[in-house]
């Protein structure tokens, strides 16, 4: 693991400031999993009084962001990565603190791998839940990642 929490949050503040002022927030990191926790609160909610989608969207795609991200510094290589696709499942309105947990990072190395090895671009899709504070999945994200050499 090369990048620590507090990097990525600081990080969130200075390229991502519409993010970090909806309270989008890592808290954890590693190899293999993601944590982001985003509050529900009167500026990032929607007329129903309900977290807003797309709030919901930055933290669920920084959950899986954040492994690409280290994971390619951590590859050092020149990589590039952008979403591809997306698909969104909304089960309950998002009120009190979300977080969302992604759990393929598993997937990443092996894209990194196959990306320098034959120098064309792959794909990863990547799960990220949301969970209200009852555990009960409000939100539930699947983002296409693309990873390719650069120059």
């Amino acid at each position: 693991m090369g990048t620590s929490v507090r990097k990525f949050n600081t990080f969130t503040f200075f390229k991502l400031p519409s993010a970090w002022w909806c309270g989008v927030r890592l808290k954890y990191i590693d190899n293999h999993k993601a944590i982001v926790t985003v509050r529900h609160k009167w500026f990032n909610q929607n007329p129903f009084k309900s977290m807003f989608w797309a709030v919901q969207g930055m933290a669920a795609e920084f959950s899986t962001g954040t492994m690409v991200i280290d994971q390619i510094k951590a590859s050092g290589k020149n990589i590039s990565m952008l979403v591809l696709n997306n698909t969104a499942n909304f089960s309950k309105k998002a009120t009190g603190k979300i977080t969302f947990t992604c759990e393929d990072g598993h997937l990443i190395k092996n894209a990194i791998d196959q990306t320098i090895e034959t120098g064309e671009g792959q794909t990863i899709w990547m799960k990220s839940v949301g969970v209200n504070e009852d555990g009960v999945v409000v939100s539930t994200f699947r983002f296409e990642w693309t990873i390719k050499l650069k120059g």
